[in-house]
């Protein structure tokens, strides 16, 4: 049995895939099963990979850049006459001698290659879109693909009969995080209630300066655990040691990046958590029932982490502050109106969980399993 998986290369398609993998394992645990993955290169996202024994096919897909400018249509121009063509043949020649059984796509530029490949060489595909608005591969893929797996409600413009809404995959181990663990790794003083704020890879650094602005203020009602993004680390550290007061240091924890061990950790000391809108984010909060303040990234494509953090937050689960907006103080009294508020947190949190699909990566394991048992 084999099956290939096929994504951009970020970890919003990568840690789904993973989540999904393990639970491939555990409902499929026998020698026979092999686990590929197909998309373009990425150290980190091999790293992982290799950790869950899938084996990572390096393929060029091209990219399609969304600023203006005359230089960025010859680079599409390009992508698209030569690096698109050239990828789809290199996905060709690995699916005809790998044979997979079938492809599961995350999407992503980097998943066309084994998309198109799996349609000529009529390998089975199912998609899984994560956002509210689909990413232009799926919307691209979607007449290739025997089912769409989505994460959101309402997930426009795909065809209602081959949508089944199951949420977006998140790594069960994140929900099985100790707050003594977290106390003894952050070396938390534990007499405050515990923020978790975590910028992401992207956009990392806007937070980090609003933060450093009322950071003291903060410290004095909060203990915060900081994840600044590996290429602030440096800068913040540096900064927040300038602002924060002798007494208000031990509170304040910044870490550049978190690691899935300590991430379960983080997440079960917060008693609250700010975070982009990824759908991965919004999900793993979602499932461990924290409220949560959502700043989307302006940038992302289509929009979609606004579109994104709106239908979470239209639930009661979640306030959203997109960047506009994101003023120091203002942010600070919007925690403050909840945190210590325990109706509106409780409120929150019992939201949160209704709204949560911890079982996704489970029903799509088993569907695929499913199918190829038949």
């Amino acid at each position: 049995m084999k099956i290939l998986f096929a994504g951009g290369g970020t970890g919003g398609h990568i840690l789904p895939i993973i989540a999904v993998a393990r639970e491939l394992k555990r409902s499929y645990p026998s020698e026979d099963m092999e686990l590929y993955y197909m998309g373009p290169e990425d150290r980190f996202g091999d790293v992982l990979l290799s950790q869950e024994e899938i084996k990572a096919f390096t393929v060029k897909a091209g990219k399609f850049r969304r600023n203006k400018s005359i230089g960025t249509f010859f680079h599409n121009l390009g992508d698209m006459l030569f690096v698109v063509p050239l990828g789809i043949c290199k996905a060709f020649k690995i699916l005809f001698f790998l044979s997979p059984d079938l492809i599961f796509s995350k999407g992503g530029y980097g998943a066309i290659p084994a998309t198109v490949a799996g349609k000529l060489l009529r390998v089975p595909v199912f998609l899984h879109e994560s956002d509210i608005i689909p990413g232009k591969a799926n919307l691209a893929a979607e007449k290739f693909a025997l089912e769409i797996f989505t994460s959101f409600p309402f997930t426009r413009q795909f065809p209602p009969k081959k949508i089944l809404l199951v949420g977006n995959p998140i790594r069960n181990r994140l929900l099985t995080g100790s707050r003594e663990e977290a106390a003894q790794w952050f070396q938390l003083v534990g007499d405050k209630p515990v923020l978790l704020i975590m910028g992401g890879s992207q956009g990392a650094q806007r937070i980090n300066d609003m933060l450093l602005v009322i950071l003291d203020t903060a410290l004095s009602q909060f203990e915060i655990i900081h994840q600044t993004g590996e290429a602030n680390f440096r800068t913040v550290d540096e900064e927040a040691k300038v602002v924060i007061s002798e007494a208000n240091l031990p509170y304040y924890h910044p870490v550049p990046f978190l690691n899935e061990n300590e991430l379960r950790h983080a997440y079960a000391a917060a008693e609250f958590i700010v975070s982009r809108a990824g759908s991965g984010s919004i999900f793993e909060i979602a499932a461990l029932g924290k409220p949560s303040i959502l700043i989307p990234l302006p940038e992302s494509a289509q929009n979609h982490q606004v579109e994104n953090a709106y239908a979470y937050a239209n639930t009661g689960a979640a306030i959203v502050l997109e960047e506009a907006n994101l003023k120091p103080h203002f942010f600070l009294e919007r925690v403050n109106s909840v945190v210590f508020d325990p109706m509106e947190t409780q409120r929150m949190s019992e939201v949160a969980l209704r709204f949560a699909k911890p079982d996704a990566a489970r029903i799509i394991a088993d569907y695929l399993l499913s199918y190829l048992q038949r």
